[in-house]
C-alpha cells in the first residue's frame, strides 16, 4: 500500500524474527524470521516505481537477516543492488539493521551504490556488556563500537540512527553512565530512546522490574537532552552546505523536505523558503542558511 505522500513508501522484506532478545515479544507474536522471496520483492518494487515511488525504505524486524533462510547467507547487500537496477527508484534507505553478525559486504553497497542513501538505522539498545549480555543481543560492547566506528570510517558522510533502551532490569547506574558517555563520544546523527516495559512471555519477564518508572523516564530524558545538544551542533555544521532534498509537503510559508540523512516521519526536516515553485516528490539542490535543534533551513538553488 502506498503511503501519503506517494513518493516514498516502506517495503517489508521479511516477517518475524529469530533473534533471542530478552525484552522483545515480537517472535512470540509474529513467529520466526521468513524472508520475502527476491522475485516477489522486485515485482513489488517495479509496481511501486511505476506509480511514482522514488524513495524505497526497506524494513523488517531484522533487515540484515534477509536471505539466511533462503540460501544460508545474509544477502541483503545483493538484494539492495538488485532493487537499485529498477528505473524510477532514486533513493533506497535501510532500516532496522541488527548489529550482531552484521554482513560487512553491505558497507561497500552503502558506500558505492549511488541510489543507496548513506544512512543506516542500526538499533544498538545499549553499550554495556552487562546489559547486552542480559538482553541476549549476541554482541559485546567492544564489537558494537568497532562496527559503528567502522561504518563511520568506511562510509564518509554516513548518517547513523540508533535506538536505545533504558531502565532494563539489570541496568545499573554504572551501566547507564557508560551508555551516556558513549552517546556523548560517538555523537549519533539520529537517536531515539525507549524505556523498558515488562512484557509477559519474554525472557526478561523472570527478572524483577526493579527500576521505578520515574527513574526510567529520568534516564530517558538525560539521553534525549544530550542528543538534542548533539543534533543542534551537527545541524550547525550543515549551514552553508548544499544538499539534495526531496520535497514531502507544503506547510504555511515553507516547503518541507528531507536530505539523505533523514527518514520520513522520525528524523529531521528541511524548511525551504517559497522563493521558487517546487513539486512534491521531486529532488532539488538546497543551500542551508540556518539551523535549529532538529531542523535546518534552506533556499532552493537554480
Amino acid at each position: 500500500m502506498l503511503t501519503i505522500p506517494f513518493h516514498f513508501t516502506y517495503l517489508n522484506i521479511s516477517e518475524g524474527c529469530d533473534n533471542p532478545c530478552s525484552f522483545c515479544a515480537i517472535p512470540i507474536m509474529r513467529g520466526g524470521h521468513k524472508s520475502k522471496p527476491l522475485k516477489e520483492i522486485l515485482i513489488e518494487t517495479q509496481k511501486l516505481a511505476s506509480k511514482g515511488v522514488k524513495e524505497l525504505i526497506l524494513i523488517g524486524q531484522d533487515t540484515t537477516y534477509w536471505g539466511l533462510d533462503i540460501n544460508g547467507k545474509r544477502n541483503i547487500a545483493n538484494l539492495i543492488n538488485e532493487i537499485s537496477e529498477i528505473n524510477g527508484i532514486e533513493w533506497i534507505r535501510l532500516m532496522y539493521a541488527y548489529p550482531s553478525k552484521f554482513p560487512m559486504e553491505l558497507i561497500n553497497v552503502i558506500k558505492d551504490n549511488e541510489k543507496v542513501c548513506k544512512y543506516i538505522d542500526i538499533p544498538i539498545q545499549h553499550i554495556s556488556d552487562n546489559v547486552l549480555k542480559s538482553m541476549r543481543r549476541g554482541i559485546t560492547g567492544r564489537n558494537l563500537k568497532n562496527l559503528l566506528f567502522n561504518l563511520r570510517e568506511q562510509i564518509p558522510g554516513i548518517a547513523i540512527r540508533t535506538t536505545l533502551l533504558t531502565g532494563y532490569p539489570d541496568e545499573t547506574e554504572k551501566d547507564f553512565s557508560e551508555l551516556l558517555e558513549f552517546v556523548k563520544k560517538f555523537r549519533f546523527d539520529r537517536l531515539g530512546v525507549f524505556t523498558y516495559s515488562h512484557e509477559e512471555g519474554t525472557y526478561a519477564f523472570v527478572l524483577k522490574d526493579s527500576i521505578p518508572q520515574k527513574e526510567k523516564l529520568k534516564r530517558q530524558k538525560i539521553l534525549l537532552d544530550e542528543q538534542m545538544k548533539i543534533s543542534a551542533e551537527l545541524n550547525k555544521e550543515s549551514v552553508n552546505k548544499v544538499f539534495k532534498v526531496i520535497i514531502d509537503r507544503v506547510e504555511n510559508d515553507y516547503y518541507i523536505g528531507r536530505t539523505y540523512k533523514d527518514a520520513p516521519e522520525i528524523d529531521n526536516e528541511v524548511y525551504i523558503e517559497k522563493n521558487k515553485k517546487l513539486k512534491q516528490g521531486e529532488f532539488y539542490s538546497v543551500n542551508i542558511y540556518d539551523s535549529e535543534d532538529y531542523d535546518i533551513f534552506g533556499k532552493c538553488l537554480k
